[in-house]
C-alpha cells in the first residue's frame, strides 16, 4: 500500500491504524497532531482511523514555546 507522509512516499505491507504509523516511524504519540487528506484526526481517533491507500498524511509536532 502506497501513501504520503509529510510528502515522502511511504510503502506499508499492511493497512494499520494511526497509533500504528507513528509507532512504526517512531513518532511520540504526546505532542503530535495528524491530518489525513488535510482533515485533522484528533488523539481519540488514533486508535481507529484506519489508513487507506493514497491516503496524504500530514505528521505535526508541538513545539512550546514563548
Amino acid at each position: 500500500m502506497k501513501i504520503q507522509v509529510n510528502e515522502q512516499p511511504l510503502e506499508l505491507t499492511d493497512n494499520i491504524t494511526i497509533e500504528q504509523l507513528l509507532i512504526h516511524l517512531g513518532k511520540p504519540l504526546i505532542g503530535s497532531a495528524v491530518a489525513v487528506n488535510q482533515s485533522i484526526i484528533t488523539r481519540t481517533k488514533w486508535t481507529e482511523t484506519i489508513i487507506n491507500e493514497g491516503d496524504k498524511i500530514s505528521l505535526f509536532q508541538a513545539i512550546a514555546g514563548g
